[in-house]
This record gives C-alpha cells, sequence and structure tokens, in this order.
C-alpha cells in the first residue's frame, strides 16, 4: 500500500485481513475483516473494531528479570488492540511507529500498564523485529498476525516498567502464563504412561478425539481390569472407565478446565483433580497422560 502523505488512520479490527485501500476514501468491509480510513490531514494510526467488543485480559511479561525496572514492556494482547499510532520520525524513512494514544475499548486500554504506552515505539510483533520498518510494514505484520498476539514496546524516556508491576488478578507474580493454541490437524505429541507397562510416544491430530487416538494403538490398555470386563459405554461419557490422569497440564493450562459434567462423572476426591474422561476430550496440543 502506497501513501502520498506521512500521516493515517487506520482500523483493524478483532480477526483482520490485509486490505487495500482507495486514496482519500474510507474502506470499510465486513466486521470479521480490516477496515481502513485514510484522512491526509491528519498525522496517527488508530487501531479500533467496527464491531462492539469486549476486551481480553492482557498479559504482562517483563523483559530482564533480574533487573528492578526496565524500560521494555511485552503485552499479550487480543484485536482489536485500540491503539493510536504515528510514524515515529516523518523525516526519517523506515523509523518505526510509536503509540500516541490508548483508546477505550480495545485490549491495550484494559492492560494495568496502558498509562506507560504513551509515546511508546512498538519494536517487535510477536517474533517480527519492526523496530525499523516503515508504516504500512508494520500494519501489515499487525495485521497479518494472529489473535492474540505479542507486542513489545519501547517505553519513552522517563517511563520505566518496576519488576513489582503484575496483572491484574495475578498478585505477586512477574508474569502471566501464555496458553499456546494449535491449529486444527496440527500432529502433536501425546505420551501415555500405563502401570506395570513401558510409557508410549504417539501422534495425535489436534481435534481429534483423545479416546479413539488411545484406542487405535494397540499397545494401550485404556480398559483394563474389571473395567474391561464390565465393558464400557462406547464413548458416550456415561461409564467413566475411560477416565486418565493429565501428568503436565497444570502448568501450561493448554486443555482447559475439567467440565462440570466431568467433574459429576469422577468426582472431586483428593487426588483426582488432574483426571479427564478420554472420550469428553479432543486432543488440543502435546500432553501426558497415564491410564487408570
Amino acid at each position: 500500500m502506497s501513501r502520498s502523505s506521512t500521516s493515517y488512520i487506520a482500523i483493524v479490527a478483532a480477526y483482520s485481513a490485509a486490505a487495500s485501500m482507495h486514496t482519500s476514501h474510507a474502506f470499510v468491509p465486513s466486521a470479521s475483516s480490516s477496515s481502513c480510513v485514510r484522512q491526509s490531514a491528519q498525522a496517527s494510526f488508530s487501531i479500533i473494531n467496527t464491531a462492539t467488543t469486549t476486551p481480553s485480559t492482557t498479559s504482562l511479561f517483563m523483559s530482564s528479570t533480574p533487573a528492578t525496572t526496565t524500560n521494555t514492556l511485552t503485552l499479550q494482547l487480543e484485536k482489536p488492540l485500540g491503539l493510536i499510532l504515528e510514524e515515529s520520525d516523518s523525516t526519517i524513512p523506515n523509523s518505526g511507529v510509536i503509540v500516541t494514544q490508548v483508546n477505550e475499548g480495545g485490549s491495550a486500554f484494559a492492560s494495568p500498564s496502558a498509562d506507560k504506552l504513551s509515546n511508546a515505539k512498538i519494536t517487535k510483533v510477536m517474533e517480527t523485529d519492526v523496530s525499523a520498518m516503515s508504516f504500512d510494514d508494520v500494519m501489515d505484520v499487525i495485521v497479518g498476525a494472529p489473535s492474540p498476539l505479542e507486542v513489545e514496546f519501547a517505553l519513552a524516556a522517563g517511563v520505566v516498567v518496576e519488576s513489582a508491576d503484575v496483572v491484574a488478578g495475578e498478585e505477586e507474580t512477574e508474569a502471566a502464563v501464555v496458553v499456546e493454541e494449535y491449529e486444527i490437524g496440527t500432529t502433536v505429541t501425546i505420551q501415555v504412561e500405563q502401570p506395570d507397562k513401558p510409557s508410549i510416544t504417539l501422534e495425535g491430530k489436534v481435534g481429534d478425539n483423545l479416546r479413539k487416538t488411545l484406542l487405535a494403538n494397540k499397545d494401550i490398555e485404556l480398559y483394563r481390569g474389571l473395567k474391561k470386563k464390565l465393558g464400557n459405554c462406547g464413548g458416550g461419557g456415561q461409564c467413566g472407565f475411560c477416565a486418565v490422569e493429565f501428568k503436565d497440564d497444570s502448568e501450561s493450562g493448554v486443555w482447559g478446565e475439567r467440565s462440570e459434567y466431568e467433574d459429576t462423572r469422577i468426582g472431586k476426591k483428593a487426588g483426582t483433580e488432574g483426571h479427564r474422561l478420554a472420550c469428553m476430550n479432543n486432543i488440543v496440543g502435546p500432553a501426558t497422560v497415564k491410564t487408570l
């Protein structure tokens, strides 16, 4: 996208896609794509949403952990970001962009560090260094990034983040846990531990049912002992015999919380917190499970 002036306004919706733009005219696609409006008389870039969206909770990551203060701030933000941006230096090509305002309604506004973002320069989007990119290129990276996206800011002179700063609701922690999401069809590794038998490593695809994936391997004994003799409900979630223990999901949180229905079938006895019904869970990421 080429632009003749050094100042622009753009609007990036919750699920953005690159969009072409007619000079001095508004381009307004559907609410699920990006919307762009150019105003040649202004010098800012506004990132908002065309639809009403409740901003998601943002995650804060501290750089240079051993230090007590840092002038770098990394936020995990949902689209729309709600950031008004402009070229860092209109006299120098490819000088990146800075934040001129944080708009209410975007996820950045909900961040406890929103007041620190004024005049901050965006240095990274996900793993892409955008500090020396043109305005258009930075916007292309933001538009093409998934939601949520990780954005790194170099704070303005005199603005620092203290190591005591935390995400709201996560007292006495320095960083929020990032829950990684995997696309449907992605191949992931499932480590299966079995009583009195060697562990088995198998591959599963995100979206496939965990019970069916385990039963497809003849070396995995999902139903054993009395469970095998009594038979099972065939994956209907009634018998509870396909329960497995998730060994490593408490920290990563990839598989999410156990459903209320699973609570009723498994119970809440001590030691069963990590137990899940294999038939009621589709694969969402790598895991280590133990058959019971």
